[in-house]
């Protein structure tokens, strides 16, 4: 069995042929899928996904790159997903995105990204982070907020492996996808090399981040085998025990 811990199959690249390919997931053993929010319509329709399909679940939240209009009012309906909804197992995706730079402002990303902390924390639920180019900002936060109490998952991971040990102490655990099969991953294959397999979970930030062979095309769950045989070869064993530990990893972590 397979736990895809993280995709966007409410995407429009999805549209044409999404029910089939979600039917094709439980062919492939892949039996638990997080559809993850990155705006509040994403995250609506990850909640009507998970609604529809018996192996989908939800995360809500808004993506760093989404806070710009984002209001109080929109934090209460994200707590109303969770409330109204078992099958909501995380708020997220959530974090800081420097990659461009004040877009939106680097104070807008930290105040939104504090509030739907303090939501998770209220309604004691596991977090999705999101963070590109902020690795210092995410850090004291999540630390200055006890971010782990509730675990979660640091998403596409892309820092160093001292970092990822810090994570782990402090309850996370690493999303590792496609980018780890890439020839220029060198640093993340060194995080997978260095963690324990315990603190991996498999995911594809679908329609984003194909493995190789198929790098720059459309992504899915259908493509978790590259990620694990590359974990597998990284860790010396088998890509069974990769597909158990982390189908077991991803249970806890979303309190399943």
């Amino acid at each position: 069995m397979i736990f895809e811990t993280h995709g966007h199959y409410d995407d429009e690249q999805f549209d044409e042929d999404r029910e089939s390919l979600i039917a094709e997931f439980l062919e492939k053993g892949i039996d638990k899928v997080m559809n993850v929010g990155a705006d509040m319509q994403s995250s609506r329709n990850s909640v009507e996904f998970s609604k529809k399909y018996p192996h989908f679940y939800a995360a809500v939240g808004v993506h760093p790159s989404e806070v710009g209009e984002l209001t109080e009012t929109d934090i209460q309906e994200l707590k109303s997903m969770v409330q109204n909804n078992p099958k909501v197992r995380a708020i997220g995706e959530i974090g800081l995105d420097y990659h461009f730079d004040d877009d939106p402002p680097r104070d807008i990303q930290k105040k939104w990204f504090i509030r739907q902390l303090e939501l998770a924390q209220e309604l004691t639920m596991p977090i999705v982070i999101h963070s590109r180019d902020a690795a210092s900002d995410t850090m004291e936060i999540l630390k200055r907020m006890d971010g782990g109490r509730n675990g979660g998952v640091i998403h596409c991971y892309s820092y160093s492996v001292e970092q990822a040990r810090e994570y782990i102490k402090m309850g996370f655990n690493i999303g590792v996808g496609g980018v780890v099969t890439f020839k220029n991953s060198r640093k993340l294959q060194e995080v997978v090399e260095d963690i324990p397999l315990e603190k991996i979970v498999l995911e594809t930030d679908s329609p984003y981040m194909a493995p190789v062979p198929f790098r720059g095309t459309r992504n899915s769950a259908l493509n978790i085998p590259y990620i694990a045989e590359k974990i597998a070869e990284i860790k010396g064993v088998s890509v069974q025990n990769v597909y158990d530990q982390t189908y077991a990893n991803a249970l806890k972590m979303y309190k399943m």
